[in-house]
C-alpha cells in the first residue's frame, strides 16, 4: 500500500458550486499549481458518465503534477481512472467491501463525525480519516452541530491512524487546529471560492508547514 506522505498537509476536496461560476478544472489546476497534492473529486450529483469524465481530466491534471486523485464513494469511477483512492462517507458501501475491490494498493479515506465512527473506521481499515465539522459552514450544516477542537484533539490522541480535520477550516483558524495534533486538514470553500486559488492554497500551506 502507499504510504501517505510526510507533506500530506492540505486535502482539497472539490466542489464546482462554490467556484465563483469559474471552470472547476481551471480553480483545481491553480491549486495544483499551489502547492496541492491530493485531491477529493467529490460531485455527488453527476451521473455515471459525467463523472468519469470529468475524473479523467482531473486524473490528468494531478498526474502531470505528481498530485494525487481520490474519488469520493464511486468505487466504479475510482478504478475507471485508476485513482489513486477512495474517500466514504456514512451512506457509502462498508470499507471492507472497499478494500476488496480496490486492493491494498490504493489509499481508503472515511469521513467521520463522532468518536465512535472513528474507532469503527479505524478498526474497519481505513488509512486516514477527515473528522468534523469542526467549525461551522454550510457544506457540513446537515452532519449537525460543530464538534470543535475538544473532540478532535480527543480523537487524534486515541486513533493511530492520521486525522485530517474538516469544516470551516479558512486562514485564520489553521493555527488553532494544528495545536490539537492532526496530520493536516481538509478544506473545500477556503481554496475552490478564493479570489486566487493559486495563493489561497500556498498561503494556507504556508501555514501548515511552519
Amino acid at each position: 500500500m502507499q504510504p501517505l506522505s510526510p507533506k500530506f498537509d492540505l486535502y482539497l476536496v472539490s466542489d464546482r458550486r462554490q467556484t465563483r461560476s469559474r471552470d472547476l478544472l481551471w480553480v483545481l489546476e491553480r491549486a495544483l499549481d499551489g502547492g496541492v497534492k491530493r485531491i477529493q473529486l467529490r460531485e455527488k450529483d453527476l451521473g455515471g458518465r459525467e463523472l468519469f469524465d470529468l475524473a479523467e481530466k482531473v486524473k490528468a491534471l494531478c498526474v502531470d503534477r505528481q498530485a494525487s486523485l481520490f474519488i469520493n464513494d464511486r468505487v466504479d469511477v475510482a478504478l475507471a481512472v485508476d485513482a489513486d483512492g477512495i474517500h466514504l462517507g456514512g451512506a457509502s458501501i462498508p470499507i471492507e467491501a472497499a478494500r476488496a475491490l480496490v486492493g491494498t494498493d490504493k489509499l481508503i479515506g472515511v469521513s467521520t463525525h463522532s468518536m465512535r465512527e472513528a474507532e469503527e473506521a479505524e478498526r474497519s481499515g481505513a488509512d486516514f480519516l477527515l473528522f468534523g465539522p469542526i467549525y461551522f459552514t454550510p457544506s457540513k450544516a446537515d452532519y449537525g452541530e460543530p464538534q470543535g477542537l475538544a473532540p478532535l484533539k480527543e480523537v487524534v490522541e486515541k486513533i493511530s491512524i492520521p486525522v485530517y480535520a474538516i469544516g470551516g477550516i479558512k486562514v485564520g483558524n489553521i493555527g488553532d487546529v494544528k495545536e490539537a495534533g492532526v496530520r493536516g486538514v481538509a478544506l473545500i470553500s477556503a481554496i475552490m471560492s478564493s479570489v486566487d486559488p493559486c495563493r489561497a492554497t500556498q498561503e494556507i500551506l504556508g501555514i501548515l508547514q511552519r
